[in-house]
């Protein structure tokens, strides 16, 4: 099965995906009439963004990743009356798994990405697209192989400084785009294509470098993280995730372990935390003895260097595929009577996570925010011999990002909630591109004759819940008939939108979980919503790309839907 795309032919195998390029070099089409302001993104509007109404700067809206927003036109008094602006639909259908940018230039200028490799630049006063660039290789030999992953042709957001725009690609390598022509200015290769490597995430931009990591989890790679210069794209250095010196053997150098969604920094600290995904095989650990540090794990690394401050295994010597795969959030609480700086974590294993930033203790792991069954139960050689386990290989809380509420102290998760079976291969021989996964695991009901469903199951296979990182308790929660990904965003004025599987656009309040407002979209809703005000139009604006996703998603489509409010409206 294949997709084409104006640039692009993406094939579907049993081992993953794999892309065709069908044009020679990156394309940039223009729109007459269309101007972008120039302003120039500096390093302290990046620092500040988190606090600044009138931007979204950065794909989890700031250097915490709180996907919070300080506008505040829009309350739970007045979310009624939000209306639908302005759509923007894309040539590219099913793939829409991003958060766009906006710069507060006047016009305001959204910068959205989806797969496979598009970028464009929208007046987001007006919806009109500006630019289009498109992303393909130039040609290469006979002999140079495709990349392949494993779970769509995402893109899920770019980074942004200065006059530049910085986005990865599905073939593992990073590119530097004029913001304002939207041409391509550099490109830097960051993982050989053909060897398992792919990229779909935001990366970020902090102090002149671009940090960046690595995906591919399920085809026998080695992950890292990385920083690269923003001016020149080289690396400036680059720490492995599986150190030889701590893993059994050679299972280091298949050990996987990748970070593949976008990095949280503490700028006062010069830390980033990373979220780190399973070790591979995903699902063998016979031939990988021991913990196998640091997969799904946060680490934190110092920005400089790379060097390592510490890390927190949710899972060791994982068998279930759950890895630490959603960024984490980076807050201030009340610990023990003192104010303490704060990561918290909320895992595909069910339970959320809260650490201490500076030496990753553990300070409190939550309720499960989606049901367990037979959790920890090892895989089994045959599907049969298997019981239903829950969480399933899916998660938990899977790369869909969460949002903090600084006004009521709570993180909202989306979560999966439904069961899998696990087999392991007795010798689990592999060859490129062939999955590494050392035997395999379904998800109900996608086995062709799986059984019935464990009784345990309430049949909800989404949720959406407020959890309380400090004290573990799940305040609120609602449920969802359809797979739910993507993630959230909370306002000043206590509310928190989200997305989900049946097209379901929602405003909650983010005290009681009360459905305020909602929008019916044709299709599924799995990427993360975001916020910005417009001086210009007196108007709060939140934006939202409805097109299905790469896992499993019920419905495709190809819509960024902008909605607007005035306060008084």
């Amino acid at each position: 099965m294949s997709s084409d795309y104006p640039h692009a032919r993406v094939h579907s195998t049993e081992d993953g995906q794999t892309i065709e390029y069908t044009i020679d070099g990156p394309q940039t089409i223009r729109q007459d009439g269309q101007q972008i302001p120039r302003l120039n993104v500096t390093e302290e509007m990046l620092l500040e963004s988190g606090d600044d109404a009138r931007s979204w700067l950065m794909y989890g809206g700031a250097y915490d990743q709180q996907r919070f927003t300080t506008a505040d036109e829009i309350t739970p008094e007045n979310v009624s009356n939000l209306s639908l602006e302005y759509i923007v639909e894309t040539e590219e259908e099913g793939t829409l798994e991003g958060t766009p940018v906006v710069v507060p230039s006047d016009p305001p200028i959204m910068y959205q990405t989806n797969g496979p490799d598009v970028l464009r630049a929208i007046n987001a006063r007006t919806g009109d697209v500006i630019w289009t660039y498109r992303y393909a290789r130039d040609q290469q030999g006979p002999d140079e192989a495709s990349a392949v992953w494993c779970c769509g042709s995402n893109n899920r957001g770019v980074a942004v400084l200065g006059d530049s725009l910085y986005m990865t690609t599905l073939d593992a390598n990073l590119v530097a785009i004029d913001r304002y022509t939207g041409e391509q200015q550099w490109l830097y290769d960051s993982a050989p294509t053909g060897q398992g490597y792919s990229a779909t995430w935001a990366p970020i931009v902090y102090d002149g470098s671009i940090l960046n990591g690595s995906a591919g989890g399920e085809y026998g790679i080695r992950g890292f993280i990385e920083s690269v210069d923003t001016t020149t794209g080289t690396r400036e250095w680059r720490t492995w995730m599986t150190p030889e010196a701590q893993w059994v053997g050679d299972s280091w150098r298949r050990g996987a372990a990748p970070n593949w969604m976008s990095i949280t920094v503490d700028a006062d600290s010069d830390t980033l935390y990373a979220n780190i995904g399973n070790p591979g095989p995903d699902v063998n650990g016979i031939v990988r003895p021991g913990p196998n540090v640091y997969s799904d794990s946060v680490v934190a690394l110092d920005t400089e260097s790379g060097d390592l401050e510490w890390y927190f295994q949710e899972v060791p010597h994982d068998w279930w595929d759950y890895d630490a795969s959603t960024p984490p959030v980076l807050f201030d609480a009340e610990i023990y009577g003192e104010n303490q700086r704060v990561v918290t974590h909320p895992g595909k294993d069910g339970w959320n996570y809260l650490l201490d930033a500076g030496d990753g203790k553990l300070y409190e792991r939550s309720q499960e925010f989606c049901q367990h069954l037979n959790t920890w139960y090892l895989p089994q050689q045959t599907y049969d011999d298997s019981p239903w386990v829950m969480p399933s290989a899916d998660g938990g809380s899977e790369w869909n990002p969460a949002s903090y509420s600084r006004v009521t102290g709570n993180l909202h998760v989306k979560a999966m909630n439904y069961p899998s079976k696990f087999q392991w291969d007795a010798d689990p021989e592999w060859n490129f591109p062939a999955q590494y996964l050392g035997g395999g695991f379904t998800v109900y009901p996608a086995m062709d004759d799986p059984g019935p469903a464990p009784d345990a199951w309430n049949g909800k296979v989404g949720l959406f819940s407020a959890v309380d990182p400090v004290t573990g308790e799940v305040v609120w929660q609602d449920e969802y008939d359809e797979l739910s990904m993507g993630g959230s965003m909370s306002t000043t004025t206590g509310l928190t939108f989200t997305g989900n599987g049946s097209g379901e656009f929602i405003a909650y309040d983010s005290e009681s979980g009360e459905r305020l407002w909602q929008h019916q979209f044709d299709a599924s809703v799995n990427a993360s919503p975001m916020s910005w005000y417009d001086p210009g139009t007196g108007k709060q604006y939140v934006a939202v790309q409805a097109g299905g996703g790469g896992l499993r998603s019920p419905r495709n489509g190809n819509t960024v839907g902008v909605f607007s409010l005035r306060a008084g409206n």
